[in-house]
């Protein structure tokens, strides 16, 4: 089976920026900036080449530069290496001068990461290489500089209209890929993109009365859990009845082999709960079936995966706008509520199972509390 790999151009015309098919020449080379628009042939010399082939359903499209040349040779050389992959050969990793091809290292790369890292690691990852790999014309390893990842930070930004928080972190994701290929210095500490850190958010008390009033007995045990353990979304999808101490009042954090699980920072930690939770799990777990060992699974005992979708389905019944309610906002509003109540950074640090402080120091703004006004009151009063 051939696996056909076409060169476009984004060219401007009446329509707008189009993909339009190139012009080739007798031999098979593309006539430089000569493309087809609307049956016709016209010269453009604006734009970039593109590469367009399928991955199965999905048609994958990358940027090749402006250079009809180049553009040939990528494309004759995807076409082997897509030809290459079919027939069950490896894809061969250097050239003749030994030096590595962009596409086989990420493809070497991502493999060892999805058997070192989690699902959501690899799948950020994938994301991130992808977009390098279609905003980077190089063929090789060794061609990519700085300017490379300038333009990759524009692409992101115009191109995908990623945000700047977006742009960032798939940006650190290929700084740290192309320094586990040894390559450092490309860029200076100007150069990466730059965002701003927004304060983290959390729910106000009047939101969540509404929200509770809204809830089934079973969702307000639910999302009174994310609140009360301050626990990330997979922690509370693989939490087991074993991790709950009621005579300590505690819940852990911990790795579950038979799910494939890991806490973030592969950190197991425990999290105290108050009583009223507490009673509440007993009261569950008298009900719960005895053969299915997880908190909150499915019918089939399986983690549950649609927490956010009935939140905002909650939402919604409760008269309130879905999109101020999500998973990670639980999160926010205990590390908040602890730090308001006295607790001290470093155990919230550790509740959290926070790696460094700054992370937990997120959560240290200022009380907007009815007493906080009561006292403002008196000393302007």
């Amino acid at each position: 089976m051939n696996r056909d790999v076409n060169v476009t151009k984004r060219v401007k015309t009446p329509q707008g920026l189009r993909y339009c098919p190139v012009v080739l020449s007798a031999n098979g080379r593309i006539r430089p900036d000569w493309v087809v628009v609307n049956g016709g042939e016209e010269r453009h010399p604006e734009g970039s080449y593109y590469l367009e082939w399928r991955q199965g359903a999905k048609r994958v499209r990358l940027s090749i530069g402006k250079d009809a040349a180049t553009a040939t040779a990528r494309r004759l050389q995807k076409e082997a290496e897509l030809n290459a992959k079919n027939n069950g050969i490896e894809v061969v990793l250097a050239n003749g001068n030994g030096h590595r091809s962009l596409a086989a290292v990420v493809t070497e790369y991502l493999e060892e990461t999805k058997l070192t890292k989690k699902a959501k690691t690899h799948a950020a990852y994938s994301t991130a290489l992808a977009y390098f790999q279609e905003s980077c014309p190089k063929l090789f390893l060794h061609e990519i500089e700085r300017r490379d990842l300038l333009k990759f930070s524009a692409f992101l930004r115009d191109e995908k209209e990623q945000s700047p928080r977006s742009v960032y972190n798939k940006f650190e994701n290929i700084m740290t890929f192309l320094k586990a290929q040894g390559i450092r210095g490309l860029v200076g500490k100007n150069d990466w993109p730059r965002f701003t850190e927004e304060e983290p958010e959390i729910y106000e008390q009047e939101e969540l009365d509404k929200l509770s009033a809204a809830c089934s007995d079973e969702e307000r045990l639910w999302y009174e859990f994310f609140l009360m353990t301050g626990m990330r979304e997979q922690e509370v999808m693989h939490c087991s009845w074993e991790d709950i101490h009621f005579t300590r009042g505690t819940v852990t954090v911990r790795y579950k082999s038979e799910y494939g699980f890991s806490p973030k920072n592969y950190r197991e930690r425990e999290v105290p709960i108050p009583a009223k939770l507490v009673k509440k799990l007993k009261a569950a777990k008298a009900k719960a079936d005895k053969a299915c060992g997880l908190v909150f699974p499915t019918a089939g005992c399986r983690p549950k995966l649609d927490f956010l979708d009935t939140l905002k389905a909650v939402a919604e019944r409760a008269k309130l706008n879905p999109k101020s309610f999500w998973l990670h906002k639980f999160r926010a509003t205990f590390a908040t509520w602890s730090l308001w109540a006295g607790v001290d950074l470093r155990t919230v640090q550790q509740w959290l199972g926070h790696s460094d402080m700054e992370s937990t120091m997120r959560y240290l703004k200022p009380s907007r509390s009815q007493q906080v006004r009561q006292k403002v009151n008196r000393i302007f009063g």
